[in-house]
């Protein structure tokens, strides 16, 4: 197994919000590896929407994108390509 960590800013105005969070799970939900967000000491698995929402992280703010798995560098890619492109919404 091969561990990937990324640090990435949040960047769409509402931050990580109900309907980002959906779809981060989504995203999270189509790889088998686990994916892990931390903002300070919160953490949550990326397959939890109420997880997600717990680490309230707002616009601006840094969070750390782990995964851990077969296709974690894949995983990883994907995330990072989703939270940078402000969860393709209008910022």
């Amino acid at each position: 197994m091969t561990v990937f960590s990324r640090e990435l800013f949040i960047k769409n105005r509402l931050g990580l919000h109900a309907r980002a969070a959906i779809k981060l799970v989504e995203l999270a939900q189509s790889f088998e590896s686990i994916i892990t967000i931390s903002n300070g000491e919160k953490s949550a698995t990326a397959d939890s929407v109420m997880g997600l929402l717990m680490l309230e992280s707002a616009q601006g703010q840094q969070v750390q994108v782990c995964a851990d798995g077969n296709d974690a560098e894949q995983a990883i890619n994907a995330v990072s390509d989703l939270i940078e492109a402000g969860f393709d919404e209008e910022s």
